[in-house]
């Protein structure tokens, strides 16, 4: 039976501030590397076949100060594919030039895959903003219903509900298949793309998700059965 690893990025630099993060593609903090690297060492144990992560270079760096602590020892390469070339001379060669050579021993190396669908919700005209200044301005209660409700986004911004509509297709037609093909699955990426993956995996109702809360750092492990998920515990 199959394992999906799910683990929010460390502490950004815009956690640490307070600020509203959204897409705005900033780093990890040290506490956030620490973080990381301590998630890396409590799954260490656990085959991996498989690593997606977001577009967004805190659920990068997160994947990867993971994978250091693994003990399989496997090379962690990005996959690149036509459908994420870019139209620039330079970027559109990665598909072509990053091939490992087809006579080469590819037994040792992790695929990782990048994807803008894993990205955090898009925090529209809060992106930047101080949280608790907002909410001052705004009042507690509005920006806790545009931060954990489920369908009401925040000015220009994306709600649970539109991330769902990007995360769980991604989930269904990249992720999926290779769960069903026996492959452990290591997923680093946010907290509301995540909280969107684990509202379906475990049957949340749209009450039930508000008080959903995603630790950073923390690898949250299940397993995939005939009848549905399990999850197994907290690491």
């Amino acid at each position: 039976m199959s394992l999906l690893i799910l683990m929010r990025h460390g502490q950004s630099m815009w956690n640490a501030a307070n600020l509203f993060t959204g897409w705005v593609d900033v780093p990890l903090t040290q506490k956030g590397i620490d973080e990381a690297l301590e998630g890396g060492r409590n799954i260490r144990h656990l085959s991996i076949d498989e690593v997606h992560t977001s577009a967004l270079i805190r659920a990068q760096m997160t994947a990867m100060l993971a994978l250091s602590q693994h003990g399989s020892g496997k090379t962690p390469i990005f996959q690149y594919s036509d459908s994420t070339e870019s139209s620039s001379s330079n970027e559109g060669k990665m598909a072509a030039w990053a091939q490992i050579n087809n006579e080469a021993d590819t037994s040792n190396v992790l695929p990782v895959f990048a994807s803008w669908q894993l990205n955090e919700r898009m925090y529209g005209d809060l992106q930047g903003l101080n949280k608790q200044e907002t909410r001052v301005k705004y009042g507690d209660e509005q920006v806790k219903i545009w931060r954990r409700s489920y369908d009401v986004p925040p000015p220009n911004g994306e709600s649970l509900e539109l991330t769902a509509k990007r995360t769980l297709p991604y989930f269904a037609s990249s992720i999926l298949p290779s769960l069903e093909n026996g492959k452990n699955v290591f997923v680093a990426a946010h907290g509301n793309s995540l909280r969107s993956i684990i509202m379906d995996l475990e049957g949340l109702s749209r009450e039930q998700v508000l008080s959903l809360e995603v630790p950073t750092g923390v690898p949250i492990v299940y397993q995939r059965q005939a009848d549905g998920w399990t999850r197994l515990l907290e690491y």
